[in-house]
């Protein structure tokens, strides 16, 4: 599989699976494994979890949202 080939499957992975290659890729850099204290791992499953769950905003609706809500409390 080329570079291209794996670039073009990545989007179509699920977050956590994209995590794990991330993982992998860093330890193939650095020589190091990433161990994670429990309380990290739980944080990076919520999440992945809420990111693949709950409704995703682009940043500009973000900023329109942050926005709104500070002209509803001037």
């Amino acid at each position: 599989m080329s570079t291209t080939e794996i670039l073009e499957e990545l989007p179509k992975l699920k977050l956590a699976d994209r995590w794990a290659i991330l993982q992998r890729l860093s330890e193939l850099e650095t020589k190091e494994e990433i161990d994670p204290s429990p309380e990290m791992a739980a944080a990076i499953e919520a999440g992945l979890h809420s990111a693949e769950h709950e409704p995703c905003f682009t940043v500009e609706e973000v900023r329109d949202k942050a926005k709104q809500w500070a002209r509803r409390s001037s």
